[in-house]
């Protein structure tokens, strides 16, 4: 146990480094701390202030391993069957050690030592539900197309971020918490408004989850159409038909603006598809998305045989440019509701993108840019390398497709840029390489050319994954997109996906990389939940209440996967792998 404290202590100053900047990052980080946090929130949305949170103080540092705020502790679990099922405290998901890379030799717990600790963020899906570029009417077709749950997204985050402001280090080692990286699709609707309410909620402010009327939702939620939950209404939809309650003065709450404490450490971004593109598949640029998202109409209904086309092609890519849904919106028009317009629904560019997170503003504890810098205006390149630690490089990829589809790639450019800092990193003392994106091996398989550089190769998830493998610093591979935890090994590297926070189980992932002093590392990674409580009290509408209410409501969602957990092998683990 002595052995493990003083690796914590090891790391302390390395993570001191890299948390105040002074470690540079590869594209060239200033000093991660900025601005006083309180005068940011004349930048976020106006609306009444709620109490400002009870100062806590910083965790002390643990005896470890610890479980508590874990999953190794205990988990939300339903209770009953049938109907819509209440959660509640549900056993631990215990520890599995995986050996397909490396050899579990007695006495590592003893010896080794921390060389990197952090948490990873992915597909948080802060979304406008209120939005007219939204296509809810497609949920006959696709569960995922609307969610009961959406409208508590931000009080969801917020209490994410506050659990992971209360872990007092790494479970496995005790060693300091030194960034969070977020592995993309951070909004939902490429929006303005969502990325506002993103760089905000991460960064510390109030949000007012709300757009169009400032005094009222206008969506789907109250559209009185059966092809939703109503909550506040006596309408029996197909949801309250399933034992969803009525829930008064539940849309009210849901638009009240909302406290976020931001993170206490350092935080990056990587890009996602719903950060990239229109509708989170479409070709960015075009000005009719512009003009669907802030106007006055919102479609919310489409005859059956319709939705399955447009979800088809949605599905299959057959679409790029939305040119079908362009036809099926203007032929719909006059069945559209109309909505207050809002010109902060606008999709924003991947340049609006980046000055997003090089706004002082949105500094927060640092570093300043997030992992982006003002040289990468000028190509809005979207991937950069940085210094987790001494002993630990970090390199965040766009895999996102420029022109307009879900799943992913890379550029010739990036991939040999990518070869490059390996090859820069193998000369002398070579660090250990942790690569994070949005999409995963298995997802990366839409090769399309980019429609600004149509000579440009592009490269899938196989092609990475043999780039990877072929710089033995590389141990592991970080990301998302899939909603589902799965671990996978790939010759000398892991590839760790890990759930989303907007569908069921809602989880984010602590990793830890250790060295053991035997010839092997391992990599730990443990789930937290969010900080809500697992049971929730219909009569609590507090932003609390939300969010524990966002949990059960995900749980709950019709139609919605039950295997995004993924298995006792995906979740908390200890990967092994050789020290090559």
């Amino acid at each position: 146990m002595s052995r493990i404290r003083s690796a914590a202590a090891t790391l302390d100053r390395r993570t001191f480094l890299a948390a105040t900047g002074a470690v540079g990052a590869a594209t060239g980080l200033g000093l991660a701390f900025g601005p006083d946090r309180t005068a940011q929130a004349a930048t976020v949305s106006p609306g009444p202030a709620p109490a400002a949170p009870v100062p806590v103080e910083a965790p002390a540092v643990p005896r470890v391993p610890y479980t508590r705020g874990t999953t190794l502790g205990g988990v939300s679990a339903p209770r009953g069957s049938g109907g819509f099922r209440r959660l509640g405290d549900g056993p631990a998901w215990d520890r599995v050690v995986r050996t397909e890379l490396g050899t579990a030799h007695g006495g590592r717990d003893g010896r080794r030592t921390a060389l990197a600790s952090f948490v990873q963020f992915t597909d948080l899906h802060l979304v406008d539900v209120q939005s007219p570029l939204r296509y809810e009417y497609l949920r006959a077709e696709t569960a995922s197309a609307w969610r009961p749950q959406e409208a508590l997204s931000v009080a969801g985050v917020v209490s994410l971020i506050e659990r992971v402001n209360a872990l007092p280090g790494g479970p496995a080692t005790g060693a300091p918490l030194s960034f969070v990286m977020t592995t993309g699709d951070n909004t939902d609707n490429n929006s303005k408004l969502e990325l506002e309410w993103y760089l905000t909620a991460m960064s510390g402010g109030r949000i007012t989850p709300n757009s169009g009327d400032p005094r009222r939702y206008e969506g789907v939620q109250d559209s009185g159409l059966k092809l939703y939950w109503q909550p506040d209404s006596a309408v029996r939809d197909a949801d309250k038909a399933l034992g969803f309650p009525r829930l008064d003065g539940f849309l009210d709450a849901a638009i009240r603006t909302v406290h976020s404490p931001g993170l206490r450490m350092p935080w990056y971004s990587t890009v996602g598809n719903h950060d990239s593109l229109p509708g989170g598949c479409y070709a960015p640029g075009d000005p009719f998305w512009t003009e669907v998202a802030t106007g006055e109409h919102k479609l919310e209904t489409l005859p059956s045989a319709e939705a399955a086309k447009v979800w088809q092609a949605v599905k299959d890519g057959l679409d790029p440019k939305g040119e079908d849904f362009k036809r099926l919106l203007k032929s719909h028009a006059k069945q559209s509701r109309r909505v207050t317009p809002d010109e902060r629904r606008a999709p924003f560019t991947r340049a609006e993108y980046l000055r997003a997170h090089l706004d002082p503003a949105h500094t927060g504890p640092g570093p300043h840019g997030h992992g982006y810098t003002a040289a990468h205006l000028d190509g809005t390149r979207l991937y950069y390398s940085f210094r987790i630690s001494d002993d630990v490089l970090g390199i965040s990829l766009d895999t996102t497709d420029p022109g307009g589809h879900y799943t992913g790639s890379v550029g010739d450019a990036q991939l040999r840029w990518l070869e490059r800092t390996l090859k820069e990193n193998e000369k002398g003392e070579k660090a250990h390489v942790l690569v994070f994106s949005h999409h995963t091996s298995k997802t990366m398989n839409n090769t399309r050319p980019d429609p600004a550089r149509p000579h440009e190769k592009r490269h899938g998830g196989p092609e990475l994954v043999e780039v990877l493998a072929a710089h033995p610093a590389v141990v592991g591979w970080i990301n998302g997109h899939s909603h589902k935890n799965e671990i996978m090994a790939h010759g000398g590297f892991w590839e760790i996906s890990t759930a989303s926070h907007i569908d069921f189980p809602q989880l984010a992932r602590v990793i830890e990389l250790v060295d053991n002093h035997d010839g092997t590392l391992s990599l730990f990674t443990t789930l937290v939940e969010s900080a809500a409580p697992h049971r929730t009290d219909f009569t609590d509408l507090s932003q609390t209440g939300l969010a524990a209410l966002y949990r059960e409501l995900s749980f709950n969602a019709p139609q919605s996967r039950t295997d995004l957990a993924g298995t006792a092998r995906d979740r908390n683990v200890e990967l092994l792998l050789k020290r090559r």
